[in-house]
């Protein structure tokens, strides 16, 4: 399941809401990313994105991490509008029978989130305003996974 909103999300909500009534799953990862400020340069980050593009493809990521392991459920809740520092911003959830699974689909979606969702994000401060450019890092993470690994097997 996917949402893009522009209102924040309950963490224990939104856990409690994907196990309920689940017997068969042993093991829930989450992810939340927050807005930063780590340098007193970021007031405020607004985030843009293509809507219905946006949703068609975080749908097929998430559908591709459910091909690449054995997910009983996922969620990606990702916000958009303009954001403080602190703020939520991002929450991905993966639910497996094992804790191997759900780490390796939770770090799978957040790379691809980091690299390739189309989100622009644009960060304002005391210098101005600036748009957020991709870090070789995180492009050099998203690459582990293609092609997928279990493709050659």
């Amino acid at each position: 399941m996917i949402r893009i909103q522009t209102q924040d999300f309950d963490i224990g909500a939104e856990i409690a809401a994907l196990k309920d009534g689940r017997t068969d799953i042993g093991a829930i990862v989450s992810f939340i990313g927050t807005v930063r400020d780590a340098d007193g340069t970021v007031t405020e980050m607004t985030l843009e994105h293509y809507p219905g593009m946006t949703e068609t493809e975080l749908e097929r990521i998430e559908s591709e991490a459910h091909t690449r392991w054995p997910l009983q459920a996922s969620l990606i809740v990702h916000r958009t509008g303009t954001l403080k520092p602190g703020d939520n911003i991002v929450l991905v959830i993966t639910a497996s029978e094992h804790r191997d699974a759900a780490f390796d689909a939770a770090k799978f979606l957040m790379d691809y989130l980091k690299t390739s969702a189309p989100f622009w994000k644009r960060e304002t401060g005391p210098a101005g305003s600036k748009w957020v450019e991709a870090k070789a890092g995180d492009d050099a993470a998203a690459a582990k996974w293609s092609p997928r690994k279990d493709a050659a097997e």
